[in-house]
């Protein structure tokens, strides 16, 4: 009997030892995990939990808590690389504003205070301030854009269009610019109707802003083509030129806020660099995508591809 209740004894103090042990790890467990989450969190490392148990409600916990970590991390990485487009957009902001306003105040400083100049060259002054003013106030107009299509306030409505209709009409409108440019025009556009579903007002601004693109550095390829084509599903728009291209290294960048090329300031290569990021959004907006492939001095290619009305 004594031996009996003796073994009782032992197995449950040997039971009350396990727990005791178990609860002491997974105390000793919870302090580290609370002690590297929050050095992850204040060092603002890319660390994730990793700890040896056998507790399977542990691993789950860890397993959510690396998760939430990823996403942290992710989050952080999307500001700081927010941040850093923001005060590039700020210094872009400010140069592009900057030099039309210089114009516009050295201008009507000349016509406040010579008064020897001629009627003719009052004129002359004046006509550039008009210009560079209309300049500020095209920019301004991109900004407001493109910042009510990020925010969402922009409802862009939807309906049945004849794409070959707008690429014609779009393409023509800038005959007189191509013709005293000197460049030759290839037009691949089907005679059979092919319609989208997107909006009008929408695709005349991106087919302009392509086009415009197009001009400006395809100025050495002196050509500049469209092109419609299309499958079961879809609508494919390119607008191409031979032009100094994009090198691959900054393909990705292209369509970011206020990016453009180095060379860009230049007076052959004027851009707010808004154009591309208004058209991107635009397409989006559409339920469409933009893709660009290049190889600089053959061929600079951006296709547009929405969704094909079949009705």
């Amino acid at each position: 009997m004594n031996i009996i209740v003796g073994s009782i004894i032992f197995i449950l103090l040997t039971i009350v030892f396990l727990q005791v042990k178990m609860a002491r790890k997974k105390q000793a467990d919870l302090q580290y995990i609370h002690k590297k989450l929050k050095q992850i969190l204040t060092e603002k490392t890319n660390e994730k939990l990793i700890l040896q148990t056998d507790d399977a409600n542990l691993k789950l916990l860890l397993i959510e808590i690396n998760h939430l970590l990823e996403h942290n991390q992710k989050t952080v990485a999307q500001y700081n690389k927010t941040e850093i487009a923001m005060r590039k957009m700020l210094s872009n902001i400010s140069h592009d504003l900057k030099t039309p306003l210089t114009v516009v105040l050295g201008s009507i400083e000349m016509v406040l205070e010579d008064a020897k100049l001629s009627e003719a060259e009052r004129k002359a002054l004046l006509e550039k301030v008009y210009r560079k003013s209309q300049e500020v106030l095209e920019l301004m107009n991109k900004f407001f854009d493109l910042a009510k299509l990020e925010s969402g306030d922009r409802n862009l409505s939807i309906s049945r269009l004849d794409i070959n209709e707008l690429c014609r009409n779009n393409i023509l409108s800038f005959y007189n610019i191509l013709t005293a440019k000197g460049f030759q025009v290839d037009v691949s556009i089907p005679e059979q109707p092919l319609y989208i579903f997107a909006n009008e007002v929408a695709m005349n601004r991106i087919l302009q802003n392509l086009i415009s693109n197009a001009i400006r550095y395809g100025s050495d390829g002196n050509i500049i083509g469209i092109e419609v084509r299309d499958d079961e599903e879809s609508i494919f728009i390119d607008v191409w030129d031979q032009g100094k291209g994009i090198q691959a290294s900054h393909k990705d960048q292209v369509f970011e806020r206020l990016y453009t090329l180095e060379d860009s300031r230049n007076k052959q290569y004027q851009g707010s660099g808004l154009g591309l990021t208004i058209t991107k959004r635009l397409v989006e907006e559409m339920g469409g995508e933009i893709t660009l492939s290049s190889i600089p001095f053959e061929k600079t290619i951006f296709t547009i591809k929405l969704r094909r009305a079949k009705y």
